[in-house]
């Protein structure tokens, strides 16, 4: 990777390479995004998120956007975020109606998104929402 980072969250994207989100250095939580190419080895720069984020997820949706929700930079977050691996660019999109962190998302028969459990800084969730 061009960065170093903890905390992140790597997918594998419709064409075959990796897209590297956000995370934590050691001393300063990231919104910037790292595309792996396996067939050259090389790691490119692609988008930022609009807010900087680890400890959150990714989900590959069926249109080959990744959902990136909540998180913590600080604060937990409820914000979640689209990219769009075409263009290279993330979109601000409807919050979460909980801030998590610590969560999981799981893409569902229907498309859907359910995202389940976290933790927000002082409580342990055993509640869902869907995307």
């Amino acid at each position: 990777m061009n960065v170093t980072r903890a905390f992140h969250t790597a997918s594998v994207l419709g064409n075959g390479k990796v897209l590297v989100i956000g995370g934590f250095t050691g001393s300063s939580y990231l919104n910037s995004a790292e595309l792996y190419d396996f067939t050259t080895g090389n790691w490119t720069s692609t988008g930022n998120m609009n807010v900087t984020r680890g400890y959150h997820t990714a989900s590959i949706l069926g249109n080959g956007k990744v959902l990136v929700s909540g998180g913590y930079n600080g604060n937990t977050l409820s914000s979640a975020e689209l990219y769009d691996p075409t263009t290279g660019t993330w979109a601000t999109i409807q919050s979460m109606s909980a801030t998590r962190r610590m969560h999981t998302a799981s893409i569902l028969e229907n498309g859907t998104v359910l995202v389940t459990g976290g933790y927000n800084g002082s409580s342990y969730f055993d509640s869902a929402e869907l995307y």
